[in-house]
């Protein structure tokens, strides 16, 4: 199916309509937080065997085209990609050009996201050789979506909700190509050594247990064996070796440096504050802070109240960044527990520290398992480009109902003790704070605290956070009452988008049901 066809709705349980069928696959719609339950056995690699190998265990061959036509990549296939270089990945436009050289139509990119550096699998779409994205699609890419241009429909999925599809077999890689730091000729590879190091590989641990077939692709191949490895050879049929894989300098972004904004700074001051007033700063915590300024700026102040009030978590979730590498030589937590690794100083720390642990989105996020990492964690920070006033957030869409960022781990991390949005009140004069979410990517029952520099608001189903922080100096205020403030600041809040008839993508929940649409827009 592709967007231009007519397209079946129905209402989920969020009152959000959604396609019956998206890309030719019947969906479920969204039945409410732990209301759907899965059955059935995890999908399965076909079984191999070690006489279609090399004996001496060397995998290599020339290059990406060779090592794609041995593995009978052909049209429609699914090939899937890794962004642990983030904005610096060389490799996925490196294996979807490959692909069109060997005259591949309509295949399906599933990459952990994609990024404004991959604009360029743009001309691959209108060539044939891309017919849809299932990913996080940053920048240029989720615009094009968003503007119904992409032939089939796109898929939005969460860190988690991405390993669980995998492993429920909703999509079945037929190739995945994994850039390696470090690899060696069986194709155990590792992502904290080498020049072109990244940390942790936790994103491309499915696509190399799941896939059919799966290329490392490398710029520091090492003589066997490669030590420590995240990535098991076993499950590896061609290894290629390239000048570089990318620039791992491009994994810091704007988005993972700390604010400088006096408002900013103060949400993220309330914050910790929040913390440390409500209880949950306390011996032996966790938390989890996202890479975005905010975030960042939280991190700083918490630890400074932590040195004050000798208070030491047992550990933290990443996204890892320098500050939380300060925190672990501080000693100030016993273990970084790293899914993605968001800046150089976390590298070289992942790479030489074993408190500093790389996980994986199984371990971490995956619903559909016996138990996550997620649940387990005390409170996390996140941002959000909306909320509103049932506390339902936003990540995926703009005001104007333009598709520019992705998921990552969001959703996933709405199952900690304590969530908290930390949003500022308005960005370019429009307010954060609407009536009802253009796009809900996180429900509201899961939300627990929205902090802003005009205040926060605590969800009235957490009264046990309003009884803990009653009688402390927070300007804990009702969410109507900031919302109010702010338009009247702001003018009112923006008209709804004007969007078309056509949905471009879906926004699946952690356990892969359908929570939402994304409509075109002109």
């Amino acid at each position: 199916m592709t967007v231009t066809e007519r397209v079946e709705l129905a209402q989920n349980a969020a009152g959000r309509m959604v396609p019956a069928m998206v890309n030719g696959k019947p969906q479920i719609p969204y039945l409410g937080v732990g209301k759907y339950q899965a059955r059935g056995r995890k999908a399965a690699p076909p079984v191999r065997s070690s006489k279609d190998y090399p004996e001496n265990g060397d995998k290599r061959v020339p290059d990406l085209e060779t090592a794609l036509r041995k593995c009978g990549l052909r049209d429609g296939m699914v090939i899937s990609n890794h962004h642990h270089l983030r904005d610096g990945d060389r490799v996925a436009l490196m294996a979807l050009q490959a692909a069109a050289k060997l005259g591949v139509k309509d295949l399906t990119w599933f990459p952990s996201a994609s990024f404004p550096s991959q604009k360029a699998a743009i001309e691959l779409m209108q060539s044939g050789v891309i017919h849809r994205i299932e990913g996080s699609m940053n920048g240029p890419l989720g615009d094009y979506c968003t503007q119904g241009k992409m032939r089939g429909m796109g898929v939005l999925r969460s860190h988690g909700g991405r390993w669980q599809a995998i492993q429920d077999g909703e999509v079945h890689v037929d190739v995945a190509v994994i850039a390696a730091p470090t690899a060696d000729f069986f194709g155990n590879a590792d992502g904290s050594h080498g020049k072109s190091a990244c940390g942790s590989l936790g994103f491309a641990l499915a696509d190399s247990i799941y896939a059919d077939n799966v290329i490392v692709v490398t710029d520091n191949l090492v003589t066997f064996p490669c030590i420590p490895w995240q990535i098991q050879g076993n499950n590896v049929d061609y290894v290629v070796e390239v000048d570089s894989i990318g620039d791992p300098a491009k994994i810091v972004s704007g988005t993972t440096q700390i604010t400088r904004s006096p408002d900013r700074l103060r949400i993220a001051e309330l914050v910790a504050r929040f913390l440390r007033d409500a209880g949950i700063m306390r011996n032996g915590f966790s938390f989890q802070a996202g890479a975005g300024g905010i975030a960042l700026a939280f991190v700083d102040f918490l630890r400074r109240m932590m040195k004050e009030d000798g208070v030491k978590a047992r550990f933290v979730r990443g996204g890892s960044t320098r500050y939380l590498v300060d925190m672990l030589q501080e000693g100030l937590t016993d273990y970084i527990l790293d899914g993605q690794t968001f800046d150089l100083e976390a590298v070289k720390s992942i790479a030489s520290d074993p408190r500093h642990v790389p996980t994986s989105p199984f371990t971490s996020y995956n619903y559909h398992g016996k138990g996550n990492f997620a649940s387990m964690v005390d409170a996390v920070v996140l941002g959000a480009t909306e909320v509103d006033v049932n506390f339902n957030g936003n990540v995926v869409t703009h005001s104007d109902g333009r598709l520019l960022h992705g998921i990552g781990g969001w959703q996933n991390c709405l199952a900690a003790g304590c969530t908290i949005l930390a949003v500022p009140s308005f960005r370019d004069r429009i307010p954060v704070i609407v009536d009802e979410v253009t796009t809900l990517t996180g429900p509201g029952e899961l939300i627990d605290v929205v902090v802003t520099e005009r205040g926060i608001a605590i969800n009235p189903a957490r009264q046990d956070l309003l009884d803990a922080v009653k009688g402390s100096r927070l300007p804990i205020r009702p969410i109507q009452d900031i919302k109010a403030e702010v338009e009247r600041i702001c003018g009112g809040n923006p008209a709804r988008p004007q969007r078309g008839d056509r949905p471009v993508a879906i926004v699946k929940w952690v356990d892969g049901t359908v929570l939402d649409t994304v409509w075109q827009v002109g």
